[in-house]
């Protein structure tokens, strides 16, 4: 299973984003991650690194891993949080990087008040440009889940096999990944199952 850990800044992903895409989508991630970067502040990941860290792991996973090429869909990754975690408005995202990149980044966003289990389930109605957002998020998510206390990784990779892998199925690199991933994981599972 690869791990996708290689690009911590934008400086590590601008040349491989530029080897696969037009410039001008190169330009439009790179204004993605200055602007989720700004938004995100201070934000850190559960194991302390900045969380712009994250949305470049998401970025790389999609695409140097699933060769993902779509600039909407590689933008929505970079930006896949900022209506749950930040301020940022819809009309303010829309205003800068257009409506479908919005409406990608809305099915992944999970209501202020709705239940995460139900905001999972929903995804099954989602366009496919959608669920790659929340793949590659998802990958990012799990690809190192053992640096979580156990509570943590078994509900979460419970919830990955509940929610995570139907949305996976129909895509064949991400199908592939996350079966590399369950196997040792539900060993583990199922040898401490408390």
């Amino acid at each position: 299973m690869k791990i996708f850990t290689s690009w911590m800044s934008w400086g590590q992903a601008a040349g491989p984003l530029a080897e696969v895409l037009p410039s001008q989508a190169v330009n439009r991630v790179r204004e993605a991650v200055r602007f989720a970067r700004v938004q995100h502040g201070v934000q850190q990941r559960p194991t302390g690194r900045p969380y712009v860290e994250h949305l470049l792991e998401a970025l790389e996973v999609a695409a140097a891993g699933a060769q993902v090429r779509d600039p909407d869909v590689l933008t929505a990754i970079v930006l896949h949080d900022v209506l749950e975690d930040t301020p940022c408005t819809e009309k303010e995202l829309t205003r800068r990087f257009g409506a479908d990149v919005t409406g990608l980044v809305r099915w992944v966003t999970r209501p202020a008040n709705g239940r995460k289990s139900d905001h999972l389930a929903t995804l099954a109605e989602a366009p496919a440009q959608a669920v790659l957002v929340k793949l590659a998020d998802r990958v990012s998510n799990v690809q190192e889940l053992q640096r979580m206390p156990w509570r943590f990784q078994k509900r979460y990779y419970l919830e990955t096999v509940a929610y995570i892998l139907p949305l996976a199925a129909p895509h064949p690199w991400f199908a592939r990944w996350y079966e590399e991933w369950r196997e040792p994981w539900s060993r583990r599972v199922a040898r401490y199952p408390g």
